[in-house]
C-alpha cells in the first residue's frame, strides 16, 4: 500500500468511490425517480434532466461504446476526458475530441504479448470546457455522509 492510500472500513465503498460504479448508481437512481414520477426527474424540452443535471453526459467503455459513438455523432466537436475506473490523482486520464483517437487507444490498449488482455474499464464524459477553479486548478469536492 502508497503513502496516500487509505483503507476504507465501510462495506460496499467502492459503490461510490469507483468511477464506474458511481455513474451507474447516479444512472439508476435517475431512473427509480422518473419510474415513481418524482418531480426531481423533471426534464427540459432538449431532455436534459433539471435538477440532476451535476454530472456531465457519461459512459461507461467498452461497455457503453455503440451509446457514446451514437452521442458522440450528435455534437462532433465536443471534447471529451477519459478516465480509467481503477485509477487515481490524475493517473491515465486523457482528453479526445475525434472518435479516430479513441478507435486508435483502443488498439494500442492491445499489447503484441497478450492480444486477448481484458481492457480497463474506463468513463467517458463529456468535458466541461469552463470549470470552476479554485486557485486557477481545477478540483473536484466529494462528501460521503453516512446514514444510519
Amino acid at each position: 500500500m502508497n503513502d496516500f492510500q487509505l483503507i476504507n472500513h465501510f462495506s460496499n465503498h467502492y459503490e461510490l468511490t469507483r468511477k464506474d460504479t458511481m455513474v451507474k448508481n447516479i444512472k439508476r437512481y435517475r431512473r427509480d425517480l422518473e419510474r415513481e414520477g418524482n418531480p426531481l426527474a423533471e426534464k427540459s424540452a432538449e431532455g436534459r434532466y433539471l435538477y440532476l443535471d451535476f454530472i456531465p453526459t457519461t459512459f461507461i467503455l467498452p461497455a457503453d461504446y455503440n451509446m457514446f459513438v451514437e452521442e458522440y455523432r450528435k455534437n462532433p466537436n465536443s471534447t471529451w476526458i477519459m478516465k480509467p475506473c481503477g485509477k487515481s490523482q490524475g493517473s491515465g486520464i486523457f482528453l479526445i475530441n475525434k472518435l479516430s483517437k479513441l478507435k486508435k487507444w483502443s488498439r494500442e490498449s492491445r499489447t503484441v504479448f497478450n492480444p486477448n488482455l481484458v481492457k480497463e474499464t474506463y468513463v467517458i464524459s463529456r468535458y466541461i470546457d469552463n470549470p470552476l477553479l479554485m486557485g486557477g486548478k481545477k478540483f473536484d469536492m466529494r462528501l460521503y455522509v453516512l446514514v444510519t
